[in-house]
Order: C-alpha cells, then sequence, then structure tokens
C-alpha cells in the first residue's frame, strides 16, 4: 500500500470517527431537549451525557444554538425520509398506514436501546432567526409532505380537510412517546393496529352525524384581569416554550410591566402552574357538562370535543400545551401528568359508555383517549388554517379526523 493510500485510508476513518462523534452528540442534545427544552440544554449535560469534556462538544458546535438547529434538522430530515417511504404506497390509506408503521418501528427501537429519540419540535419557534426562518420553512415542507400522502388535489375545501388530516396524524405520532411506555413492546402492534382502525373509521358509528351542541363553560375569575393575564401568558408558553417565554416578553404582550407580573405570581414556575391548571379545569368542566348533557353518548363526547376546538381556535383560548412541562421541576411535572391522565381516563369513559350503548364504535378506549387528548392540546396550532373558514366548519372539518376517520369527505362537502 503506497503513502498516498495510506493517507486515503486516515482521512476516511477520521472522518467515520468525526460522523460517530457528531452524531453521538446529536443524540445526547436531543434527549436533553426533550427532557429540558432546547433553551434549558447545556454543553456541559450534553458532553455529560457523551462521556466528552465541554471543550469537545464545541469542537464540533461552537454555540448552543448550533447544537440546537442540529437536532431539530435532524428531526425534520428524519420525518421527511419517512414521508417519502410513506408515499411510494398506492393509496392515501396505505401512506398513512406505512407512515404510522414507521414511527411504531422508531418507538420499538428507541424501547429497545437500538436507536435514541429524535428532538421534539416544540421548542422549535423559540429560535433565533435566521436559524428560525429556515426551520420553519422545513416543518412547512414536512407539513405539505404529509399533506400529500391524501392525493392533495381538489377545491379548497378538500385541501383545508387534507390540512386537518394531515396535522392530526402527525400530532398523533408525536403524542405517542407520552403514553406507549404503559405498553409492552410485545403489544405495540397491537397499538399500531387500534391507532390505524381510529384512522380508517374514526370513533362514530356508521351513519351518525356531526350534531354538537356548544357547550356553556363559561366562568368569571374572582380577580380582574388575571383570566387575561393567564390567557396571554400561555400563548406565548405554547408559541416559544416554557423557557422561551420571558417574564419579560409576558409583560410586553400585555403591555404591563415586569411588577405588575409578580403582582399576578410569585415566580415563573407558579405562572405555569396556573396555566395548567386554568387549562385543565377548562377542560374537565367541558368534560362534566358533556356528560350532564342529553342525548347518547356520540352526542355528549362530539359536544365536549367541539366545545373545546371553539375554545382553541377563539379569543377564549388557548389551553396550554403539554409540551411546556419540560421546563417545570420533576415534582410538579408528575403532578400535572398525573392530571392530564385522569382528563384521558375519563375520555376513556365515555368512548366505553357510547360502545356499550351502541352510539360510538367499539374501540380502544385508553388508546383513543390519548389521541383526543393529542387533537385539542394541537388545535392551537391551527389557528391561522380556522381563521380562514366560519368557525363551526373549521371545528367539524379538524374534528372529523377522529370522529369519522382521516378517509372520510363529509366534511369538505
Amino acid at each position: 500500500m503506497g503513502q498516498s493510500d495510506t493517507a486515503e485510508l486516515d482521512d476516511t476513518t477520521g472522518t467515520k470517527r468525526f460522523r460517530a462523534k457528531r452524531n453521538a452528540i446529536l443524540a445526547a442534545a436531543s434527549e436533553a431537549i426533550n427532557e429540558q427544552s432546547a433553551k434549558g440544554m447545556t454543553f456541559a449535560d450534553v458532553a455529560r451525557r457523551v462521556g466528552l469534556n465541554t471543550t469537545s462538544v464545541t469542537y464540533y458546535f461552537k454555540r448552543k444554538e448550533d447544537l440546537a438547529q442540529a437536532c431539530f434538522e435532524h428531526t425534520l430530515l428524519t420525518l421527511g425520509d419517512m414521508l417519502d417511504e410513506a408515499q411510494a404506497e398506492p393509496t392515501p390509506e396505505a401512506r398513512v398506514a406505512k407512515y404510522l408503521s414507521l414511527n411504531m418501528g422508531r418507538y420499538a427501537r428507541i424501547r429497545e436501546d437500538q436507536e435514541r429519540a429524535l428532538a421534539g419540535l416544540s421548542d422549535l419557534r423559540a429560535m433565533e432567526e435566521p436559524m428560525l426562518g429556515r426551520l420553519m420553512a422545513g416543518w412547512r415542507d414536512v407539513f405539505r409532505r404529509t399533506r400529500a400522502l391524501w392525493d392533495d388535489h381538489g377545491d379548497r375545501r378538500q385541501k383545508d380537510l387534507n390540512g386537518a388530516r394531515a396535522h392530526a396524524l402527525l400530532e398523533n405520532t408525536f403524542w405517542i412517546p407520552v403514553w406507549i411506555n404503559r405498553y409492552d413492546i410485545d403489544q405495540f402492534d397491537r397499538v399500531e393496529a387500534r391507532l390505524m382502525d381510529m384512522f380508517r373509521h374514526g370513533i362514530a358509528m356508521p351513519g351518525a352525524t356531526w350534531a354538537p351542541a356548544m357547550l356553556n363553560v363559561e366562568h368569571q375569575d374572582a380577580e380582574p384581569g388575571r383570566e387575561a393575564f393567564l390567557r396571554a401568558a400561555t400563548r406565548l408558553i405554547n408559541e416559544l416554550g416554557y423557557r422561551g417565554a420571558s417574564v419579560q416578553k409576558i409583560a410586553s404582550e400585555l403591555n404591563v410591566t415586569k411588577g405588575s407580573f409578580y403582582h399576578h405570581l410569585d415566580a415563573k414556575d407558579d405562572l405555569v402552574i396556573e396555566c395548567y391548571k386554568r387549562s385543565f379545569d377548562t377542560i374537565i368542566e367541558t368534560q362534566q357538562a358533556g356528560e350532564a348533557a342529553g342525548g347518547d353518548w356520540w352526542h355528549k363526547l362530539s359536544s365536549v370535543i367541539a366545545t373545546l376546538l371553539d375554545v382553541q381556535f377563539s379569543e377564549r383560548g388557548p389551553l396550554l400545551r403539554t409540551t411546556a412541562l419540560t421546563g417545570l421541576p420533576r415534582k410538579v411535572r408528575q403532578a400535572m401528568i398525573d392530571r392530564s391522565d385522569r382528563i384521558a381516563r375519563r375520555y376513556a369513559g365515555m368512548l366505553s359508555d357510547g360502545a356499550a350503548e351502541g352510539s360510538i364504535r367499539p374501540v380502544d378506549a385508553l388508546i383513543v383517549s390519548q389521541s383526543l387528548m393529542a387533537l385539542q392540546n394541537a388545535a392551537f396550532d391551527m389557528r391561522k388554517w380556522a381563521s380562514s373558514m366560519p368557525r363551526d366548519r373549521a371545528v367539524a372539518m379538524y374534528a372529523s379526523t377522529l370522529a369519522f376517520g382521516m378517509f372520510d369527505d363529509r366534511a369538505a362537502g
């Protein structure tokens, strides 16, 4: 072997070593982002997870923002690759089934430590320009490619419906890691089958109609101005994440001083807890009002779904997304997760009672209740989409993705 051959071999080995270490740093940083948010991630923590010193990490990524951007770009590229593979299937139903299967396979490999989790995208909007522009362009491309799983042709209403389907599908697959740990890995195939059954046929019985009643859950806050304060804070936390929504930004949004903020609450953690309490109280009050309403269980459940989507799309909203949990202390975070689980179980009870009565299709209530949580949780991101049409149409269209399944076009009629 000549000298040039040896140099080329060393160069190849060095490149592989460089890539392997860079990939390990990306995987560790993604874990840190999922646990602490992009703003909360530190080089020291990432280095500890990989077994390097901080200086070694900065050799690959000069700034923390560069590392977060690389993590988000890797997530977007991976989603794009899965969508490309799904798009090769012959029908919309087969494409959605393939995309779901690819995600479930990925979660199985993560459970078996054969693969590391991707960085969640909830903090993406908290990035600064020019990174933000590039990442948002990547996200819009992922959304368009997801929408294209449904042969994205037809008139405006059909495109609107396909947009709702794309968002519901993405959010459902993003939500799976929140609850999949309750299942053993040998049950993953069953989980996938039950989810796909819901995507195909929805939760309503064949022949059911969409005729919900909007439930009255308005309540007056004891302290004037507090509701507006919590609403503005919730909106900013949803958009920028817990760490991205600074006290200064929240105060500026309301055109008040930071001192006014501390008049309402003692600390930022207290703010997030109060925002969660407001959101959870709204959801539970809506569920209680639905349970007490007349009609069969399909009418009760559809009224709850419609009312909460209306809250998300209106000035009364939004509800706080569970993605804000990554910024909270562990004990407080667990308390919030426990309350979220109780809300999902209330949905499961409505689904089970409806199936026993014959007004709701027999589905796996525990799994489908999590899909309902994903739907209401993520509707905040569809406010601009919803504002382009009458509110009742937006609610019906978005709800139809789980009510009647992702291949039923009645909401576009």
